[in-house]
Parts: C-alpha cells; sequence; structure tokens
C-alpha cells in the first residue's frame, strides 16, 4: 500500500503536466518579478510531491487533473511517465538549490536558478518540449537508464550507435 502511494503515474497526460509546467513557469515569474521569497518553498514542495507521488501530494498536479483537465472536456494525450518523472526530478534539483541560495543570502543566485528553471517550465507548456524527457531519452540511449525503465520510452530514444547502418 505504501509502495503505491509513492508510484508515479504511466502514462501521464501530457496536457496535465503542461498545465503543471505554466503554473511553475508562472510561479517563477512571480518571484522573479515581484521578490516573493516564500514561494520558493512553495515551488520546491511542489516538485518533491510531484517526483515522491505523481500528482497526489501536489496542489497543483491536483488541480490540472482533477479540475482543469476534467473542466475542458478531458482532453489526455499519454506519454510516459518515467521521463517525466525524471523532468520533475531535475526540477526539485533547480528548486531547492534556488531555495538555499536564498536562504544563505544569495537572492540573485537564486532568481537566476529560478530564471533557468522557468525557461525550462516554459518550453514545457508553451511547446510541449519537456527538456527533462530529452535528456532521460539520451540517458537510455547511452545505458545509463535501464531500457527496462520504460519500454514505452524507446519509441523516442535518440538513435544509437548500433542504430545506424553506417
Amino acid at each position: 500500500m505504501l509502495a503505491k502511494f509513492f508510484d508515479f503515474p504511466n502514462p501521464v497526460n501530457d496536457y496535465a503536466a503542461r498545465l503543471v509546467a505554466g503554473a511553475v513557469a508562472t510561479m517563477a515569474i512571480v518571484i522573479i518579478l515581484f521578490d516573493v521569497r516564500w514561494m520558493f518553498g512553495v515551488l520546491a514542495y511542489g516538485f518533491l510531491a510531484r517526483v515522491l507521488t505523481g500528482p497526489r501530494l501536489s496542489p497543483l498536479a491536483l488541480l490540472a487533473t482533477k479540475v482543469v483537465i476534467p473542466i475542458v472536456g478531458g482532453p489526455d494525450k499519454p506519454v510516459p511517465g518515467p521521463p517525466k518523472r525524471f523532468a520533475q526530478a531535475v526540477g526539485v534539483g533547480f528548486s531547492l538549490v534556488g531555495l538555499v541560495l536564498m536562504l544563505l543570502g544569495s537572492v540573485v543566485a537564486a532568481k537566476i536558478v529560478i530564471g533557468v528553471l522557468c525557461v525550462f517550465a516554459l518550453a514545457e507548456s508553451l511547446l510541449g518540449f519537456c527538456a527533462g524527457c530529452f535528456v532521460f531519452n539520451y540517458l537510455m540511449a547511452w545505458g545509463f537508464v535501464p531500457s527496462t525503465v520504460c519500454e514505452a520510452c524507446q519509441q523516442y530514444a535518440p538513435p544509437t550507435v548500433e542504430d545506424s547502418d553506417g
């Protein structure tokens, strides 16, 4: 039962993921432009909650999956979950670094880190480009992530040396 609680959905609705990314980008912009420092913690919590439990403990993910998606008619575009979880883990790293820098008094450096996070969240939200997923697929192709982690990811993985004819 505990293992199921800490499970991550697979597949993930890409539309919900893009909504969450848009909310993350909005929070990052608010942090940067309006110096809302407490929001560093909210951002870090959200990423940590999503990487550990998927949408179960993330207010943004719950809002996207349980409220917004149903309101707009339930569009569904399933994409593999493991790359999205990896992307959330990268978000944990960026948001925690930003939070720690802010707590240490390096507010400008913290905002720069959150600005980078914002760029990637905007790319996901507006363009559908998940940088974490892109990196995950290369990690699979290079053998750092076993193919058993995500059989469905194989269709997205970049070609390996063995795949080429030359």
